[in-house]
């Protein structure tokens, strides 16, 4: 008994942050939603389910759909190339000096790190001032405000948060079972893909989920150098915030997007307790 009191108390400072900081303001946010639009913006306390109409409107479905691809696409294209650096890093004799560069980007502020993107992709850029200084190209290349723009630089800042946890797990990997998967005739791709990528799984999980779930709640890089068709879900609830003022239903899309990602998280826990069940299998056999 007194050391489940001392649990309690151990745990307590930090449930009481996640209420206060975490559960309430969710909380606060789904229960906006069920509420009437203020007459200059705000809620008044009356029931309305006004706004749950959003979730039949074209627009905003098509809106839902490109956020959650273009969310996906951010997510394949960062992890794929996250596991290569994370390998590369494990393997060298210089891991502190290279995870000191991957950490770098960290000092400086997020919107400067996009602003230099811009000034390297923008009309009058960089990039297209050199190719047109050498006479490849005659006008300039149209570089941003568009979705690959939008994924190349999204790819850019979201990396570090899928090669940490990736080096974490891939550090601990025995390199010897590649040697000796070779030496049992695989080749180098079935090596890497039979043994390495199995043994890291829980390392790309990670990634993953540090990857999608910020990319479905970008707000910053599409409003920055995303077009028209690159609008995503992030920039519907700021807009709705800040201009349109109707905070309910900020609030109800909040919620949708607070769903996928709690979704997103549930898939992949269950995924990771299936896997941790079958090797307690193996191993009790």
């Amino acid at each position: 008994m007194k050391k489940s009191n001392q649990g309690l108390s151990y745990s307590l400072p930090i449930n009481i942050w996640l209420t206060l900081f975490f559960m309430l303001p969710m909380l606060i946010i789904l229960s906006y939603s069920f509420l009437k639009k203020g007459t200059y913006g705000g809620v008044v306390f009356e029931l309305s389910f006004v706004t749950f109409n959003i979730f039949i409107d074209k627009v905003f479905l098509s809106i839902l759909f490109n956020t959650i691809y273009i969310s996906i696409l951010i997510t394949i294209f960062t992890v794929a190339l996250a596991i290569p650096v994370a390998y590369y890093i494990a393997r060298s004799k210089h891991k502190q000096e290279l995870l000191f560069l991957i950490i770098i980007p960290f000092w400086t502020n997020f919107l400067v790190r996009i602003y230099a993107w811009i000034a390297l992709l923008g009309n009058n850029g960089f990039i297209n001032h050199l190719l047109m200084n050498f006479k490849i190209i005659d006008s300039p290349i149209k570089m941003l405000y568009n979705v690959p723009a939008v994924i190349v630089i999204s790819v850019y800042t979201s990396l570090p948060f899928a090669i940490l946890p990736l080096y974490a797990v891939v550090e601990k990997f025995d390199f010897a079972l590649l040697n000796a998967a070779r030496d049992l005739g695989a080749t180098n791709f079935q090596a890497f893909r039979k043994v390495f990528l199995p043994n890291i799984k829980s390392g790309i999980i990670t990634a993953t989920i540090f990857t999608l779930i910020p990319a479905l709640g970008s707000y910053a890089v599409p409003k920055l150098v995303g077009g028209t068709n690159s609008l995503m879900l992030g920039n519907v609830i700021a807009q709705h915030l800040t201009v349109t003022r109707n905070w309910p239903l900020a609030s109800t899309i909040s919620g949708a997007l607070i769903i996928i990602t709690s979704l997103v998280v549930w898939v992949f826990t269950k995924y990771e307790e299936k896997n941790i069940a079958k090797v307690g299998d193996v191993n009790v056999q």
